[in-house]
């Protein structure tokens, strides 16, 4: 193919996403002719109502996928949290890069230095609310909605006393100095995915896109996401995973959606298998009570 299209959301995240796949590409294979082709997706247009009310996160993809079907694009970045757990078989993912910082952070409003407690914390997810219950107890949980600045300007204008936000995204946007606190993942599990890219292509794409995977990225996306799949924690639902690559084993951290949390750990070899595993074993433990 002559030039390469890259499809994305249009918000100021997005792009900046598949910026940073388009510097890996063009590092990869030097002198290649990258086009960034943008739009605005079902779930950018419906900011009234909470994900779960509309759909769930699929919202965000249906059009790029379309997109990519058609031939309209030749390659879509997304946040990988965002890809529904199971994708169109035509459209397989290439390529996990490298991990950003998977952590969930607490932002205050411009210039507040404590946490205003009259005030709500503004989360777009049940996983976080089911958590903040448990940090902040007491303490209103309300959803919001919209894109990174929008939700900041939510807060600043005094709707919320706090937001919890993605590190990565505040750090790929260069708002790290916004971050009041990190909570550490035995604080809050992050979502399957968190912190990490998918580069999604059709079946024709150069084999050379491979080259953006990152293996440890990579097995800990599988292991996250086949313990969701198990429990049939759709992106709506407050199921979490995170792993951690230690040498050639994995640790796989699951939590369901009572805020139960259980461990597996084996070789990164089987990711997919020890996600599969520890899915299994919570949901039979849920089913005999």
């Amino acid at each position: 193919m002559s030039v390469i299209r890259i499809g994305s959301r249009e918000s100021l995240l997005a792009v900046r996403q598949s910026e940073l796949v388009m510097e890996a590409m063009r590092a990869l294979c030097p002198g290649v002719e990258l086009e960034l082709v943008t739009m605005k997706t079902t779930g950018d247009k419906i900011l009234d109502r909470t994900l779960d009310q509309v759909g769930g996160k699929g919202l965000f993809v249906r059009e790029l996928d379309a997109a990519l079907l058609e031939g309209r694009v030749d390659i879509t970045v997304h946040s990988l949290k965002d890809l529904p757990m199971e994708t169109h078989p035509e459209l397989p993912v290439v390529a996990f890069p490298r991990r950003a910082d998977p952590r969930d952070v607490l932002v205050l409003p411009e210039g507040a230095a404590e946490l205003d407690r009259t005030k709500p914390i503004g989360c777009a997810s049940r996983r976080r609310a089911l958590q903040l219950e448990r940090l902040f107890p007491g303490l209103e949980v309300r959803p919001v909605r919209g894109n990174v600045q929008t939700r900041l300007r939510k807060l600043d204008s005094g709707e919320y006393g706090a937001l919890v936000l993605a590190s990565a995204g505040l750090c790929r946007l260069g708002l790290e100095g916004r971050i009041a606190r990190y909570f550490s993942t035995e604080e809050m599990l992050p979502a399957a995915g968190q912190g990490i890219l998918a580069v999604q292509t059709r079946r024709d794409a150069p084999a050379w896109l491979e080259g953006l995977n990152d293996p440890d990225a990579r097995d800990c996306a599988l292991a996250e996401r086949a313990f969701v799949r198990v429990l049939d924690g759709g992106c709506s639902s407050p199921v979490a995973a995170y792993a951690v690559i230690e040498g050639e084993e994995l640790l796989l951290t699951g939590m369901d959606e009572t805020g139960r949390r259980q461990t597996i750990r084996g070789s990164r070899q089987e990711a997919e298998a020890l996600g599969s595993r520890l899915g299994a074993r919570i949901k039979e433990e849920k089913c005999h009570g």
